[in-house]
């Protein structure tokens, strides 16, 4: 017997602010403290409130953390943007957060970690979009110099395993 899953209750006018393309549905939902939404989609993180909307793909989110005493959410982006913090209304944060969780998981193929000299490291990280597509991210911190012929050797060598890893060259 199939597992069914309820969609989240979310009111009318913040279903049609979602603006969903076909194949994409709302996984799990909550309110801020701040009287905007958050949504996880099956095709990305959707935030809606008064400073503007954010829609970013899961192959965007390189992480996230609850704070489960303040049910804050701060999301952290793969290509350094700064963090995000969604102050969540208690009662939707661990479900949201858990499908915020599993959706970036789920976009992971494969991972190497490779370091690149003065204690610094990189991952680097084959994951599918979602239309299917393969491909590959370098994820660092800000210090780390891709232009370094010596760093630029690993992480090439690093992201032909990881393509190789899962079948591709």
């Amino acid at each position: 017997m199939p597992l069914l899953r309820r969609r989240p209750a979310l009111p009318d006018d913040v279903r049609s602010r979602l603006d969903l393309t076909a194949g994409d549905a709302p996984l799990a939902a909550g309110r801020t403290t701040t009287d905007g939404w958050v949504v996880a989609t099956r095709r990305g993180l959707v935030v809606l409130d008064g400073d503007g909307d954010l829609r970013r793909a899961w192959t965007d989110v390189d992480g996230a953390r609850l704070d489960p005493a303040s049910g804050e959410l701060t999301i952290t982006w793969v290509d350094g943007t700064a963090t995000t913090t969604l102050p969540l209304v208690q009662d939707a944060a661990r479900d949201l957060a858990r499908a915020v969780h599993d959706r970036v998981q789920s976009s992971v193929v494969h991972s190497e970690r490779v370091e690149v000299g003065g204690g610094r490291t990189v991952r680097v990280v084959l994951r599918r979009d979602d239309d299917g597509a393969l491909l590959t991210q370098v994820i660092g911190a800000g210090d780390v110099d891709l232009a370094d012929p010596g760093t630029a050797a690993a992480v090439d060598a690093a992201e032909a395993r990881v393509r190789e890893a899962a079948g591709l060259r």
